[in-house]
C-alpha cells in the first residue's frame, strides 16, 4: 500500500534531555499547526511495526536522515529510538538513547522541539509507522510537550495545595486564588486585633499598678489586725496576772512566729496566776530569784533563769 511521509514538531521539556518523549499526540485525529490533519485511530499497529522492524530509529538534526542521507551526505544521529509505547489514549511515547551532543544540545536549550517522520496512508490519511525523528525548531504541532514523569515539581506544588496529581490549571489557580484571600485575611487580623481581646498597655499597667496596690493593702490590714490580736491577747495575760509587763514584748515577739498565737492562748490556759498585775509591773531588783512560775513559763519556752532576769521576770 502506497504511503506518504510527513514531519511534525513536538516542545521538548527544559533542562536534561528526557529518557521518554512524546512523538505523536492521541488520536484520532492529529492537526497541525498548519491546518494539515491525519488519522490516528491505531496506536498499537504503529508500535507493532517498529517492533517488527527490529531495529532503532534515529533522532537526528533537521531530519538530516531524510533530506541529507539520500544524497549521501552526513546526517549524525542526536539519538536513538530504542522503544516505542503507546500511552494517554494513544499517543505513541518513543524512549531515547541520547548521544553526549545530542543530549548536551537539549539541556543546553539550542534545541527545543522535536519532529517526528511518520508515513500514512494517502487515501484515508491514516498514520501507519513512525519513520525518524529531528531535532529543529520550527514547530508545526500542536502538542503536549512535557512528560509527566518528569515534571515531579508540580506534583509537589499540587501536593502542598491540598489537589490531585490529576488537577488542572484551573484547579490550581483557584487554590492559590483562596490561599491568597486566606493570608490576607490572617494578615488584616494581625493588624486590626480584636479590642475585646486586647488592651491598651497604658490601660494594663494601671489595671497592673492597682492590683498590686490592692495586694499590699489587704497584707498591711492583716498584718495590723494579726498584730492587733497579739496586743489583746498579751494584754490580757498581763491583766489576768498570768504575765508581767517586763516580760510581754517577749511574749508579743513568740506570738508573732508561725503557730506562736495558737501555741501563746494554749499555755496561758495552764498557767497560774503570779501576782497582780500592778506588783508584776515593778522589775525585779538585781540579784532577784525567779519566782517557780516564771521558772515554768520560761521552760516552756526554752528560757533560762538569766533570760527571765533580762525580762524582769
Amino acid at each position: 500500500m502506497q504511503s506518504h511521509r510527513v514531519a511534525l514538531n513536538v516542545e521538548l521539556a527544559a533542562g536534561e534531555a528526557p529518557e521518554w518523549v512524546e512523538l505523536i499526540p492521541a488520536g484520532p485525529r492529529v492537526v497541525g499547526r498548519d491546518g494539515r490533519a491525519w488519522l490516528h485511530d491505531r496506536p498499537q499497529s504503529i508500535v507493532d511495526a517498529f517492533t517488527a522492524r527490529n531495529t532503532p530509529l534515529p533522532l537526528d538534526w533537521e531530519h538530516a536522515t531524510e533530506h541529507k542521507a539520500p544524497r549521501g551526505e552526513a546526517a549524525p544521529a542526536a539519538g536513538w529510538i530504542e522503544e516505542l509505547e503507546a500511552r494517554d489514549g494513544g499517543a505513541i511515547w518513543g524512549r531515547v538513547a541520547w548521544t553526549p551532543r545530542g543530549a548536551s544540545m537539549v539541556a543546553n536549550r539550542e534545541y527545543r522541539f522535536l519532529s517526528p517522520v511518520f508515513g500514512y496512508e494517502p487515501a484515508t490519511t491514516r498514520i501507519r509507522y513512525l519513520a525518524s525523528a529531528g531535532l529543529t525548531n520550527t514547530p508545526n504541532l500542536h502538542l503536549t510537550a512535557l512528560n509527566r514523569e518528569e515534571i515531579p515539581p508540580m506534583k509537589r506544588v499540587l501536593t502542598r495545595l491540598g489537589l490531585a496529581e490529576t488537577a488542572t490549571e484551573e484547579d490550581a489557580l483557584a487554590a492559590v486564588e483562596r490561599l491568597t484571600a486566606d493570608l490576607a485575611t490572617a494578615a488584616n487580623r494581625a493588624a486590626t486585633p480584636e479590642l475585646a481581646k486586647f488592651v491598651p498597655r497604658a490601660d494594663y499597667d494601671a489595671l497592673l499598678a492597682r492590683a498590686t496596690n490592692a495586694e499590699q493593702t489587704l497584707a498591711e490590714q492583716a498584718a495590723a489586725a494579726r498584730e492587733a490580736e497579739i496586743e489583746t491577747a498579751v494584754n490580757a495575760a498581763v491583766e489576768a496576772g498570768k504575765v508581767s509587763p517586763a516580760t510581754a514584748d517577749h511574749y508579743r515577739a513568740i506570738c508573732r512566729t508561725e503557730d506562736g498565737m495558737e501555741q501563746f492562748t494554749a499555755l496561758v490556759e495552764k498557767l497560774p496566776v503570779i501576782g497582780e498585775a500592778t506588783a508584776l509591773n515593778a522589775r525585779a531588783p538585781e540579784g532577784a530569784t525567779a519566782s517557780s512560775a516564771a521558772l515554768e513559763l520560761g521552760r516552756v519556752f526554752g528560757n533560762s533563769a538569766e533570760d527571765l532576769k533580762h525580762y524582769g521576770g
